[in-house]
């Protein structure tokens, strides 16, 4: 009974503060983007593999989106209401928190990645219809209402969040959850014209998809995704064989920052590192814990090194698996590298003026950073 009345609470609690924070977009909101003529793919560059995160307001990116839905004909195939989607799709940017990092703009630019990979790499002739739209509505949504903080800081610190939904995934359940709330609010029903089947196999895929951006589950699944592209024994055909190519792709488009010019990688990286001491420092105020050198922001001229862990151990197998399965996406692969020299470089020029203070040994972020996004 007392573990029943402590779950009620939570949800209460999340249901509350969700609630007190976020609300639906305005009617004029809607109308100004419903009567907005919207660029071409080619004026918003959103087909480039190296699109600059940093290059569309606010406003450009909700009719980038909107592009996005359209060129995919995810409009024309499944009659969505286009006056549904403006609502939608500003609700959604409504639901970020103004965090740091894990805001509207990392969410877009996951999606961009997902659509310049469907598009350039020719993704969208093996994916499903169904399947492509659950991959684009799980990027958009996949971290919708993120607090600046990670699943491990919700365990710590027993969070609402981690007594509702439990410590494995926490963020990605709640994320989801918050995408259905949407979804399933007056006027947001963007999928109202599918059939029921269409509609089943799309929840499941939608959740799917959110969930599959937690590295602790992409942990778990790279090993077979791994040996099915080294062996070559690879078949589309097979349901789960799609279901972890699917959860590949929303890995390698949440990192995507990575595979971008060093400009915008640095930049990024920056921003998530910001975020991460802010956590940090909730962690030793809050908790009393002294936090990993990722969260530390006493430590941060390690950055380079840890930046070097991070791509050698979480993302470049990633990137090069995917190369071996479409070679279009060499151009990703070859930019990580390029931004490893980099960081390889600042690494060397900070060892070279400490040399006379070793550097105390810190976890591996390969561990400690599982579930860092």
């Amino acid at each position: 009974m007392y573990d029943q009345v402590k779950k009620s609470w939570a949800k209460q609690s999340v249901a509350l503060d969700v609630l007190s924070y976020h609300a639906t977009c305005s009617k004029a909101e809607v109308d100004k983007f419903k009567a907005a003529n919207i660029p071409l793919v080619s004026e918003l560059a959103i087909d480039d593999i190296h699109f600059d995160d940093f290059s569309l307001d606010v406003d450009a990116m909700i009719t980038a989106a909107l592009r996005m839905f359209m060129e995919l004909g995810m409009v024309q195939k499944f009659k969505i209401d286009y006056e549904t989607l403006c609502r939608w799709l500003l609700t959604v940017r409504k639901n970020y928190r103004m965090v740091l990092y894990h805001n509207w703009r990392h969410a877009f630019n996951v999606c961009q990645l997902m659509f310049a990979m469907l598009t350039t790499a020719g993704f969208q002739e093996i994916l499903t219809e169904v399947e492509i739209l659950a991959v684009i509505v799980g990027c958009l949504c996949h971290d919708l209402d993120h607090r600046g903080t990670n699943n491990a800081f919700q365990a710590k610190s027993d969070s609402a969040l981690a007594q509702l939904y439990g410590t494995s995934a926490t963020l990605e359940h709640h994320h989801f959850n918050h995408a259905v709330m949407i979804l399933q609010s007056e006027g947001h029903n963007i999928f109202a014209n599918l059939s029921s089947k269409e509609y089943s196999d799309l929840m499941q895929l939608l959740k799917q998809s959110i969930l599959a951006t937690d590295l602790t589950l992409y942990f778990e699944r790279r090993t077979e995704f791994f040996e099915l592209v080294s062996k070559g024994a690879y078949d589309w055909s097979i349901t789960s064989h799609r279901d972890v190519f699917r959860s590949m792709l929303m890995t390698a488009c949440d990192l995507g920052a990575v595979t971008k010019p060093w400009e915008i990688s640095r930049q990024v990286a920056e921003l998530v590192t910001s975020e991460f001491f802010e956590q940090g420092d909730r962690e030793r105020s809050e908790l009393k814990l002294t936090p990993s050198a990722i969260f530390d922001r006493n430590r941060k001229d390690e950055l380079p090194r840890l930046q070097l862990e991070w791509i050698d151990s979480i993302c470049m197998p990633l990137y090069q698996a995917l190369v071996k399965v479409n070679a279009k996406l060499k151009p990703m692969l070859d930019s990580v590298a390029a931004n490893r020299r980099k960081w390889e470089e600042l690494h060397q020029k900070r060892l070279q003026v400490s040399a006379a203070s070793p550097v105390p040994s810190s976890p591996s972020p390969a561990v400690a950073g599982e579930d860092r996004l």
